[in-house]
């Protein structure tokens, strides 16, 4: 795969904390995270994490303390969750996902979030992606952009595709934008796309719909929820025979067809690096919120024989992997 970076919108320098505050940090600083999931589900979110501190000289446990909370699927656990964090007195609150960075959003104004959002602006966590304001910044996936191509793509290597399935949450500011691309793609390509709920506890039945429901294709969206429940639903797809494209480039290192996406470990790993700068003292609503210059497309060709779909040789050279 090429190497991709990433590059901070319309840069800017941040002013530091007063230093008052910076004296009120603690000697060793704790860290809040909140994840969707179930512990061990955030295999690219958490493990970017972990992997940006560690490259930035913290140690967890020594030099760092990382409070680790899971919903386990369930968002009504999630703002218990986050107060629980906040009467820790955690230094910062680094949050997964556009409805987790609102409930933090509105549960605090004065502790620092670092945020991943498909659509910060849009959804009401930024001012503006230069310069953020108040006391979040973190990362945007852009994902309202590229999804664009996700039917497209889908369609390239299932050229009979007609009817579409997606997985999307409904209560997810974000999603709202990847849908509406997802429409004008459906009306420009003449396919069909039903739109069903990936809310917590709505997966299986959902998936049961689209199984009995005569789809040709399916396509999952960027919520937070959906990454943690990824291997279920590469495992209902495979049980279906259905192709699926993803938008979590991991996917298909865990037996996905398809994903078009942005690097999600190497953007968690980005997220480290606005941990480190306001714990040196920089105000988070004047740290730029960072947006990925490429998307990666990744094909899983063993996935593809299995489904019967020959790739393209144009798709496979415009991959940026291809596992064989």
């Amino acid at each position: 795969m090429r190497r991709r970076e990433f590059i901070t919108v319309l840069g800017g320098a941040a002013a530091a904390w007063p230093l008052v505050a910076r004296a009120q940090q603690p000697a060793v600083p704790r860290i809040g995270y909140v994840w969707i999931g179930a512990k061990g589900t955030d295999t690219a979110s958490g493990a970017g994490l972990r992997q940006g501190l560690a490259d930035r000289g913290y140690t967890i446990g020594q030099n760092l303390i990382l409070e680790e909370r899971y919903a386990d699927g369930d968002i009504e656990k999630v703002p218990a969750l986050i107060v629980d964090l906040l009467a820790m007195k955690v230094s910062v609150l680094v949050t997964a996902g556009t409805p987790i960075s609102l409930m933090a959003q509105r549960a605090t104004s004065t502790v620092p979030i670092v945020m991943a959002s498909s659509d910060p602006v849009g959804s009401g966590l930024a001012a503006s992606l230069s310069r953020p304001g108040g006391n979040i910044t973190g990362i945007s996936l852009l994902a309202g952009d590229y999804s664009a191509k996700w039917l497209g793509l889908l369609k390239e290597l299932v050229p009979s595709l007609h009817r579409v399935a997606a997985l999307w949450n409904s209560d997810n500011p974000s999603m709202v934008k990847e849908i509406a691309q997802l429409r004008a793609a459906e009306h420009t390509l003449g396919l069909e796309l039903t739109a069903f709920s990936a809310k917590s506890g709505d997966v299986e039945a959902s998936f049961a719909s689209i199984a009995g429901g005569g789809f040709d294709g399916l396509v999952v969206t960027t919520d937070a929820f959906l990454e943690s429940y990824t291997p279920r639903i590469i495992a209902l797809a495979s049980e279906h025979h259905l192709p699926a494209i993803y938008p979590y480039s991991n996917a298909v290192a865990l037996g996905g067809l398809i994903s078009y996406s942005v690097d999600i470990l190497e953007m968690w790993r980005r997220t480290a690096s606005y941990v480190d700068r306001i714990l040196k003292g920089e105000r988070p609503g004047d740290l730029p919120i960072e947006q990925p210059t490429a998307v990666v497309l990744k094909i899983n060709q063993k996935t593809a024989k299995a489904l019967g779909l020959p790739v393209p040789p144009a798709l496979i050279v415009a991959a940026d992997e291809v596992i064989e």
